[in-house]
């Protein structure tokens, strides 16, 4: 508020002074002009014909601004002047040439105008150089103005004051309340909200919704968090406990079958080292630490290969796996073979997981015609379905649709790192259910096709360059 005043203050000073400078100088200007043109006028035609009518005329008038002041022959003034004005100011010489002088000094302006003389007044009055009629006035005197000047500055810096004052309660009201809403988020509060009023400027509205959406961030993230670690404890308790209650059975005794109870505690062994990898993998993946080499990778033999894994699995689960892949030879895809082998040995184990009785994986060319360069790798299954408010979360940590009776061969982080995998090598993937009337899902990987020039580029398969996945 106080600098806002201040810098009316400041304005009003400079522009007020300027104005008044311009108004001193104008004035100053008009009055020269205006008594050149009195002198020129007393002193043309036939009233300067005697110095006599002159004399009358400034009886007559009164004019105290006026007097007769003589200049020799070497056009030095001998008459008496006012004290601001010196002869020299009069240019004597000029005024022997028959010319107008004008000048001021200080607030006092001046005019001098040569009287025409007759040969007989010249003898008569002794003149042998020039009279001539000196008119002068006060002028550029601000006089009152600078007491209109303060009044109407003052008033102005009132009004200021005042405006200052309201913008000032208007900005700092929720500026405060922003700073104390952002004290208790910092101690944990994350329900606090900066209140959103329709008045409030627009800049200030939006830093409130800002930091509101931080809060909301924070909220959600923590609760996520929430749900990590409940979710990975539980996921990590039910292994240790298998494995802790058989290895207390053996040393018990309490087992005879000790190679069956062995056999149980490397199954649960091998479900948590999976799970720990997962995390290990995500943990990876956000912090852009996981090495990538994308290069051209034929999706054919990736796709072939990751279903060739799986077949003896879904043959012990009683599943049909077909695979679908295009016969007329390499197609190569963007992508880290590596890395689109694990995505896709995720997706081909949850689809495994829900299946009643086949699983299809398929690598196809778009579906968009637009898009001659696009190739899609489809994993579908014939299980229950998702339900549609589940799929905008099926990618997200230990989420669990409710798809009904399933296996439970993964450790629900599958479809996390489908999702983190597609996006760090720039492809990405979408769930669609159901997908008959029985219901069904199908997940399709989007990669880009590495067109033939680029084969040649990189020299048919070779080494791509090195990127960091990203979260």
């Amino acid at each position: 508020m106080t600098a806002l005043v201040g810098l009316v203050a400041g304005v009003l000073v400079i522009a007020g002074a300027g104005s008044l400078v311009l108004t001193r100088s104008s004035a100053r200007h008009q009055a020269t002009q205006q008594l050149v043109m009195e002198a020129q006028s007393l002193t043309s035609g036939t009233s300067t014909q005697s110095l006599l009518v002159l004399r009358a005329v400034r009886r007559v008038l009164r004019l105290e601004d006026a007097r007769f002041v003589r200049i020799d022959a070497l056009g030095v003034v001998v008459s008496t002047l006012p004290p601001s004005i010196s002869p020299s100011d009069l240019n004597g010489s000029g005024l022997l040439d028959g010319e107008t002088v004008s000048g001021r000094s200080g607030n006092l302006v001046f005019a001098a105008a040569p009287v025409a003389l007759t040969s007989e007044e010249r003898v008569r009055l002794h003149v042998r150089g020039q009279v001539a009629i000196l008119l002068t006035r006060q002028a550029g005197d601000l006089g009152p103005s600078w007491g209109y000047f303060l009044l109407a500055g003052g008033a102005a810096l009132v009004v200021a004051a005042l405006l200052a004052w309201q913008m000032s309660r208007r900005m700092s009201r929720p500026l405060v309340e922003a700073v104390e809403v952002t004290e208790r988020i910092a101690a944990g509060d994350l329900q606090s909200r900066v209140p959103v009023r329709e008045r409030d400027y627009p800049e200030v509205s939006s830093l409130a919704g800002s930091i509101n959406a931080m809060a909301q961030s924070l909220a959600d993230n923590r609760d996520r968090e929430r749900h990590l670690l409940l979710s990975v404890s539980h996921d990590l308790r039910t292994p240790l406990t298998s494995i802790r209650g058989f290895a207390e059975a053996i040393t018990d005794g309490a087992i005879d079958d000790t190679s069956q109870a062995a056999e149980v505690i490397i199954a649960e062994s091998r479900r948590l080292e999976r799970l720990v990898g997962d995390l290990l993998d995500l943990a990876k993946l956000e912090a852009r630490q996981m090495s990538m080499q994308v290069r051209p990778t034929d999706g054919i033999e990736v796709v072939g290969m990751a279903a060739m894994g799986f077949r003896p699995l879904a043959e012990r689960m009683g599943l049909n796996l077909e695979v679908e892949v295009p016969h007329d030879g390499p197609d190569y895809l963007v992508a880290d073979p590596d890395r689109l082998a694990q995505l896709l040995a995720n997706l081909i184990e949850n689809a495994l997981t829900h299946a009643r009785s086949a699983v299809s994986v398929s690598l196809l060319a778009s579906d968009d015609p637009r898009l001659p360069l696009v190739r899609r790798i489809v994993v579908q299954d014939d299980g229950p379905g998702i339900a549609k408010g589940d799929l905008s979360r099926v990618f997200d940590r230990f989420y669990q649709a409710d798809r009904g009776p399933n296996r439970q061969i993964g450790s629900g982080l599958g479809l996390a790192i489908v999702a983190e995998l597609s996006t760090a090598m720039g492809a990405s993937v979408r769930a669609e259910s159901p997908i008959a009337t029985t219901g069904g899902s199908r997940f399709i990987v989007t990669l880009s096709s590495w067109d033939g020039s680029r084969v040649a580029r990189a020299g048919g398969g070779g080494q791509g360059g090195e990127v960091k996945g990203s979260g």
